[in-house]
């Protein structure tokens, strides 16, 4: 698996910022004839050809965390190996990616400049059918922020232990923002509590907009772990989601907690079992 860390100015964040990119390059071959001598590598399937485009998993890290601790802590290199996709990481801070109350645009840095960027300098796939959320944390509450606010623009959304951020659960996230404002982030970044239910960050308002529009919500897919902390907040996403007939697939693993035993589990099913993926590249500029 290739891999780096490209660090860029972003104008939406008016800030220098970094994303961790994965490309299955062991899945290539660089030429129609390949080369004879193989010794320990493994076959390659495809031949690298200009303008090839990838499926693109964003991968939204958790509270405290950085871009590269899933890279570090889990085996999500290897696994988007095997599956032949691209993975992009982008950093977050302790943003909950939204478009902060303390002026940074998280949400549409992720949304508008990050996709241009990554389809247009890299090989990631414009489809939405092709491009798809994993967050875990604060990051799975974001995962499915985006599925509520963005259902268009993607092919899946995979939430693992999202738990203090939005929630489709208006009532719960109202109450959320108002027992949790002496967490100085969050309330620094979702701003006044009073505002929160049916403000722009109530996904569960958004939600209930998208079915009155007749959209279609991607795969949503949450898990938890059944010793996490956190895991009663998930569920009620997941009972927010099935009272308003949204499908969701759900699951919790047994004996585990808020760690990376269970992220990595979770990612390595999400992109095994989970997502849509077609293993291959999906063709050319």
């Amino acid at each position: 698996m290739a891999t780096m860390r490209y660090s860029f100015f972003s104008q939406v964040l008016n800030l220098s910022t970094e994303v961790t990119i994965t490309y299955p390059d062991l899945q290539f071959d660089y030429s129609e004839t390949p080369l004879l001598e193989r010794i320990v590598a493994r076959e390659r399937r495809q031949v690298l050809r200009p303008g090839m485009k990838l499926q693109t998993v964003y991968i939204l890290h958790g509270g405290s965390d950085d871009d590269t601790l899933i890279h570090r802590y889990t085996s999500l290199e290897r696994y988007a190996e095997d599956n032949c996709v691209m993975t992009v990481t982008p950093l977050g801070n302790d943003s909950f990616f939204i478009d902060t109350a303390y002026g940074f645009r998280y949400y549409t840095y992720l949304t508008e400049e990050l996709p241009r960027v990554m389809q247009s300098l890299f090989a990631s796939s414009p489809n939405p059918e092709d491009n798809f959320v994993l967050g875990m944390a604060m990051g799975g509450n974001a995962a499915l922020m985006l599925a509520m606010k963005h259902p268009e623009r993607y092919g899946a959304v995979v939430d693992l232990s999202g738990g203090i951020g939005c929630s489709v659960d208006s009532d719960y996230f109202g109450q959320e923002m108002r027992d949790l404002a002496h967490i100085r982030r969050l309330a620094a970044a979702f701003g006044d509590p009073a505002s929160a239910v049916d403000g722009e960050w109530d996904i569960g308002r958004c939600a209930r907009r998208n079915l009155a529009d007749g959209k279609q919500i991607p795969p949503l897919y949450l898990a938890v772990g059944e010793a996490d902390f956190i895991r009663d907040v998930v569920r009620r996403d997941r009972d927010a989601l099935k009272a308003l007939g949204i499908p969701v697939h759900y699951e919790e693993a047994p004996g585990l907690g808020h760690e990376w035993a269970f992220w990595d589990a979770y990612v390595k099913k999400a992109l095994y079992e989970w997502l849509p993926l077609k293993r291959t590249a999906v063709g050319e500029a």
